[in-house]
Formats: structure tokens, sequence, C-alpha cells
């Protein structure tokens, strides 16, 4: 009775997580890692803050690699390590293998498909948040620049699997406008 009851819950699961990531996918293009990879190089400036925290002012730094099969994104706070994040995207297949270092937790790792619609891209996981299962969305969406790099709004969102609300809901959000070099 027990494995017919676990199977139902699986079932359900996958259900809740097609009905979900369906929409989306119906109308964003799976991408290649490389065409991500090359929109993420250089610096921006902004602010950032998890809901309900007072945001911060941050740094991202953005390198990479020559293959354009890895992307190292690096958020800072002024010069103290405890608030530097490191966020090293590798492209495994036709997925993105993300491993996340916060310089204090035990580094976490999840995988992701990686979608563009409208310039936007969007990774889209199913993992653990806060003891819970979540399907997980990072959602950087160009922001209007002067400068010839583009600015981004970077989300953190979260759908609990376990919950009635059938959208996604912001987690974190980091503004980045492109650093221009001094003169």
């Amino acid at each position: 009775m027990q494995n017919k009851i676990n199977l139902l819950k699986r079932y359900c699961l996958w259900g809740i997580t097609l009905s979900v990531l369906t929409p989306f996918s119906a109308v964003a293009t799976k991408i290649s890692f490389n065409e991500f990879c090359a929109q993420f190089v250089g610096q921006w400036t902004g602010d950032a803050a998890k809901v309900g925290e007072i945001p911060r002012k941050v740094t991202t730094t953005g390198l990479c690699s020559h293959d354009q099969r890895q992307l190292i994104l690096s958020v800072s706070v002024g010069t103290r390590a405890p608030y530097s994040e490191t966020w090293w995207f590798r492209e495994q297949g036709e997925q993105v293998l993300l491993t996340y270092y916060d310089g204090i937790s035990q580094e976490k790792q999840q995988v992701f498909s990686l979608y563009r619609k409208n310039g936007d891209y969007s990774l889209l996981g199913e993992g653990v948040v806060n003891a819970r299962s979540a399907l997980i969305q990072l959602y950087f969406q160009t922001q209007p620049s002067s400068s010839q790099h583009n600015a981004w709004q970077w989300t953190q969102n979260i759908q609990y699997l376990d919950d009635d609300v059938d959208r996604y809901q912001l987690f974190r959000g980091i503004e980045m406008t492109p650093v221009t070099p001094s003169q």
C-alpha cells in the first residue's frame, strides 16, 4: 500500500513539474550554453537583496572560458570574503551544472536546463530550498543600458512543490548595471 502511495506522489510531482515548466518551455527556446556564457563577460554593479532584506551594493564579475563551456559569476559586497559568492556554471551535454559557494556554507550543486525568450535567459531546475522540494529559476532579464554591454536584472525564484501557489516567488534579486572603465 505504501508503495502505491509513494508512486502516486511521484506521479503528482511530475505532473506538477510538467504543468509548471510547459508554459515557459512552450514559448521559450532551449539554447546552447556558449550563447549564454558570452553575454556575461564583464563587470556590473547594483543592489542585491533577498526578500525582506535591506538591499546592499554589490559588484558582479563574469568570466567565460575560452571554449565558452564554463562561466564564473562572482558576486561581492565590498572586500569582506564572507559576503562573496561564486556561481560556477558548466555545460554538461544539454544541461548546465551549477556549483554555488558563498564562503561559509558547504558548496551546493544544481542541474538546470537553459532557455531564451526575447533576449532574456532562464535556467530551470528542480532542487531543495529551505529543506523543501522546489522548482528553481535563475532569470536574467535584459534592462535598458547606455553601455555597449547589457544591463541585467538577475532574479532567483522558487516554487515550492508542496505549496498551493502555482507561480514562482522571488527569493532574491541582483541588479547588474555595466561598469564603465575609467577614462
